[in-house]
């Protein structure tokens, strides 16, 4: 793990700053690095996912107790600065590249590259990572819903995310991400981070957080596909009322005509906003959509 200085003097040496555009803020309490390692309670069987490396000194962490690291990061000059400092660790994978190759889809290389791991290390796929702000939810919400799922994510966030991650219904922070993390697992909050441990230090507070994939809850899900489609539908409207949102229905959910049926099997009021489901309603409704779809 690096120290401030550490990190300052291997991006002068390249001839770099952090770049604030990408949301370059390096963690340098590495207290803080060590508890969100530890917490992880990673095995030598697993599978780490680390988005935005940076200067490889999370990375570093991570190799010591993994079978495979594979880190993603955007900035070229600091994948090379990763490269060069971990050559010797050879079970660290480097990609260059954007970790999304939309913002459904996580990129075809690091896809490809898990799938490839994932035959010789038969553990855990774990997010853990100081995410980036631009990317955190839709990695997050990609890694809960399309293979390779994630198993588990530890992360550092900006606050206001972390907030998303916990929201309950009807609240500000209430939305899509809320929803799949509280339908496929647990969250908890382990730590609200300030802006003196990064450098340099955002505007804003950060926090740590754990997400545990349950396989109890997951079996309750007829169809991620379907499940997914549902949420998107109700939360992309979620100021209007549920009855109204469904003339929007694309995709697989297009021709479903018993809308009203569907509401009241599920026990959920056609006049509620989105907002105000919970992630056991939208299943309810989603595995009942999944019913009529397959009986088409």
């Amino acid at each position: 793990m690096q120290t401030k200085q550490q990190i300052q003097k291997l991006l002068s040496s390249a001839g770099v700053t952090p770049n604030h555009r990408l949301g370059q803020n390096f963690l340098i309490d590495l207290n803080l690095m060590r508890l969100l390692v530890d917490s992880a309670g990673i095995h030598s069987n697993d599978i780490v996912l680390e988005v935005g490396c940076g200067t490889g000194s999370l990375t570093e962490a991570l190799a010591e107790q993994a079978g495979c690291v594979i880190a993603v990061e955007f900035d070229s000059t600091l994948a090379d600065i990763t490269k060069n400092l971990l050559r010797e660790k050879h079970n660290v994978k480097v990609l260059q590249t954007d970790v999304l190759e939309s913002k459904n889809t996580i990129d075809h290389t690091v896809k490809e590259t898990l799938k490839t791991i994932r035959k010789k290390y038969l553990g855990r796929v774990m997010l853990v990572a100081n995410l980036p702000y631009s990317v955190a939810c839709p990695v997050m919400i990609n890694l809960l819903t399309s293979t390779p799922f994630a198993d588990c994510m530890y992360v550092t966030v900006q606050k206001e995310v972390a907030d998303r991650m916990k929201a309950a219904p009807s609240s500000r922070h209430y939305g899509p991400l809320s929803i799949l993390l509280s339908a496929f697992g647990e969250v908890k909050m382990m730590r609200v981070l300030k802006p003196t441990v990064f450098w340099p230090q955002p505007k804003v507070d950060s926090a740590m957080v754990s997400f545990v994939r349950s396989q109890e809850k997951v079996k309750l899900i007829h169809s991620t596909e379907i499940f997914t489609e549902v949420v998107s539908l109700f939360m992309q409207h979620r100021r209007k009322m549920l009855k109204a949102c469904t003339k929007f229905a694309q995709g697989k959910l297009e021709n479903i005509h018993n809308w009203p049926e569907i509401f009241d099997d599920s026990c959920v009021d056609p006049h509620w906003r989105p907002e105000r489901l919970a992630a056991q309603n939208y299943i309810a409704i989603a595995n009942l959509c999944s019913e009529y779809i397959s009986s088409e």
